[in-house]
């Protein structure tokens, strides 16, 4: 198939759009092999980040449900970062399929750079080897595993926010689903990136994007293959595709980005509007003239500038509207 990068392209984003790998996730394993080539050379080529505040950057496992393998989390840890600070739970995309902790690495720690927020990103279970629920299933524990540790991390267990980018926000979206049915921690923000929200494969965008780079059509429908199964799989849990969720109220705020010429557009903005008709306080921004993904293959663009300084303004304002923790409350 060939990717062709649609007219009215930000003239900014056209030499990334273009460089964009055509991968077909039907192969999983090949599509984690180029990814992973494709990151080491974009990291090697990246320039340095300067930031107001270094980093101390730690990897380590914590612990699963039971019968689980522990869960693989990359801690972006802020020096000087303020006693007692939100933190953000972060989960990478990559079609619930593919991606690492490097696949965010650049984000998350940039954000925590710029905002002093701890930040935490998790190498969830992949499919098809680990189909849902069980990535999904990492992704809660982390945020659990944050929320039970915030005094050991120096975090406020009120001021959790969870995000993430493609199919990472379907599952920051799915776990502030899962936390608030399940009476689980306070979440006071989910971002959810160019999100993965509806299995149904079936809005204009959808069907429009079959050549878009970045991301398109067929490679939805090899995605949900994959997370939930080819054949007969009705019903399908608002856990693994968040658009099934009848009731959306009682949610965290969300901020919600889409771009324009992503098969995942419309279902991104048709979830935001429910979230406000459901009384949930949203912040929507369509990026025009972009692509699925557009803020990792273009860091220099000015798209992605401005995206990256709304996510961090987005964090800082949720956490300052969000109320400390009482005294007594161990943090």
């Amino acid at each position: 198939m060939t990717i062709i990068v649609p007219p009215g392209m930000d003239p900014d984003l056209v030499r990334a759009a273009t460089l964009q790998p055509d991968l077909d996730y039907v192969d999983p394993p090949a599509v984690r092999a180029s990814l992973k080539r494709a990151f080491k050379l974009s990291r090697a080529l990246r320039p340095k980040q300067a930031g107001p505040q270094d980093l101390t950057v730690g990897e380590r496992l914590i612990p699963a449900r039971e019968g689980a393998p522990d869960i693989p989390v990359r801690v972006y840890d802020p020096v000087g970062r303020a006693a007692s600070s939100p933190a953000l739970v972060f989960f990478h995309g990559g079609a619930f399929v593919a991606g690492d902790l490097e696949t965010e690495d650049a984000r998350c720690a940039e954000i925590a750079r710029r905002t002093g927020v701890l930040v935490v990103s998790v190498d969830y279970r992949l499919a098809p080897e680990h189909p849902f629920p069980h990535g999904f299933h990492d992704c809660y524990d982390a945020l659990v595993w944050t929320a039970e540790h915030a005094g050991e991390l120096g975090v406020d267990p009120r001021r959790i926010a969870v995000g993430g980018s493609s199919a990472g926000g379907a599952l920051a979206a799915a776990v502030s689903l899962a936390a608030r049915d399940l009476g689980g921690p306070e979440i006071m923000l989910q971002m959810l990136l160019y999100p993965v929200i509806d299995d149904a494969l079936d809005t204009v965008s959808m069907r429009e994007f079959g050549t878009t780079p970045g991301w398109n059509q067929p490679n939805s429908v090899h995605m949900w293959n994959h997370y939930l199964g080819a054949d007969d799989r009705e019903p399908v849990s608002p856990y693994a595709a968040p658009a099934r969720a009848e009731d959306l109220t009682g949610l965290p705020p969300a901020y919600v980005l889409t771009a324009e010429f992503d098969p995942l557009r419309d279902e991104g903005i048709q979830y935001a509007v429910r979230l406000l008709a459901a009384d949930v306080a949203v912040e929507l921004h369509q990026f025009p003239g972009t692509f699925h993904g557009f803020d990792a293959a273009a860091p220099e663009a000015v798209a992605t500038r401005r995206s990256l300084d709304e996510q961090c303004a987005v964090l800082l304002r949720a956490a300052s509207r969000t109320p400390a923790a009482p005294a007594g409350v161990p943090v």
